[in-house]
């Protein structure tokens, strides 16, 4: 690896295989300034902690607040959709800063408490049984279409309070909001293609919940319209989020695990012995070893010393939480994939507030 570029952040060798580029950033440069994207990189797992704990440093609202080219480059002719993009990405939840992210977040939270989710347990077990079922003739399948795709969706719209008729089309509709975090330059055309599909879609629905709400997440989202918490626009926008982001991530999850489970047979071979009792630990070092979102972005507030580096109020920061999560200094034999792993404090949902 002496020879990597450092700045070849999206290069083809590196997005087919990450972690030794990650390992090469932490190693020789943990904030290490990406010259042809003009943004910081942050490798390191001290470094992670303690920039997502300290979030009044750095801020969410990255869409709203940079207004530089989007890296990777888009093609020419569809920069006239970056401000749509623009304007829908700064309505979402995950975009925003105190007060307005504590105020959202109150909102949706209990929806989302660990006693709630535990009330879902018995439709998801029916979900995966139905999916697994569907494939069993056949005796093989392709986890990403058969299964990690497939499930979240029917799992999403049952949340969402929307027919199962549906289900086909919103399954379309996220495959093309997952855009969001792609980096094809052609990526804004299905990307607004997905927004407008989902505010369509969604529009009537939101009408339909505020004059009889019932326990989806629609009406949670309408009740707080009615707080004064969102707008209408922030209730369509995040409706949707819940779509890509919950997609995405359980769908990348799921692929990720399956891949480390069959290239360490050891490891599910031990998942075998006791489910029960492995199973949470088990998830805890998928979720470590090949996080489902290996990076998030914000931007500094105002100057910051980190690693001897200055950040400069308006930089924008990407931190990887996959490399932080590989990070010798905080855990034993970080590339060896362990579902007995204990302690396993990653960093693949952050910290703190966010």
């Amino acid at each position: 690896m002496a020879d990597v570029d450092l700045d070849a952040l999206f290069a083809p060798e590196v997005i087919a295989d990450p972690y030794p580029f990650f390992a090469r950033l932490r190693e020789t440069d943990p904030v290490h300034w990406n010259a042809p994207f003009q943004l910081w990189v942050v490798t390191r797992y001290e470094d992670v902690v303690w920039m997502v704990r300290n979030h009044e440093l750095f801020s969410s609202a990255v869409i709203r607040n940079d207004r530089r080219p989007p890296y990777p480059p888009v093609d020419a002719e569809d920069m006239p959709l970056l401000e749509d993009v623009r304007a829908y990405r700064s309505n979402q939840l995950v975009e925003q800063d105190r007060p307005e992210h504590l105020a959202m977040r109150s909102v949706v939270h209990e929806y989302f408490m660990p006693g709630a989710m535990e009330s879902w347990r018995p439709f998801v077990r029916a979900a995966v049984a139905e999916a697994l079922d569907a494939v069993e003739p056949h005796r093989r399948m392709d986890v990403l279409p058969d299964l990690a795709a497939a499930l979240p969706v029917r799992i999403i719209t049952q949340m969402m309070g929307v027919p199962d008729k549906d289900r086909a089309l919103l399954r379309e509709l996220a495959d093309k909001l997952l855009y969001i975090n792609r980096g094809e330059p052609y990526r804004l055309k299905p990307l607004m293609e997905g927004i407008r599909g989902m505010i369509d879609y969604v529009s009537p629905l939101v009408d339909e919940r505020i004059a009889e709400p019932g326990e989806d997440f629609i009406s949670i989202l309408g009740r707080g319209e009615q707080k004064g918490v969102f707008t209408r626009q922030q209730v369509l926008v995040n409706t949707a989020l819940l779509l890509f982001a919950g997609h995405e991530t359980t769908m990348n999850l799921i692929c990720n695990g399956t891949l480390a489970f069959l290239r360490n047979p050891d490891q599910w071979a031990r998942l075998v012995q006791d489910p029960a009792g492995a199973v949470r630990s088990a998830t805890e070092e998928c979720l470590r070893y090949d996080p489902p979102v290996k990076s998030t972005q914000r931007i500094a507030s105002q100057d910051v010393e980190l690693g001897g580096k200055t950040i400069r109020r308006g930089d924008r920061i990407r931190w990887i939480m996959a490399a932080a999560n590989r990070d010798p200094a905080a855990f034993d034999e970080p590339d060896t994939f362990d579902i007995t792993r204990q302690p396993n404090a990653h960093v693949s949902f952050g910290a703190g507030i966010h």
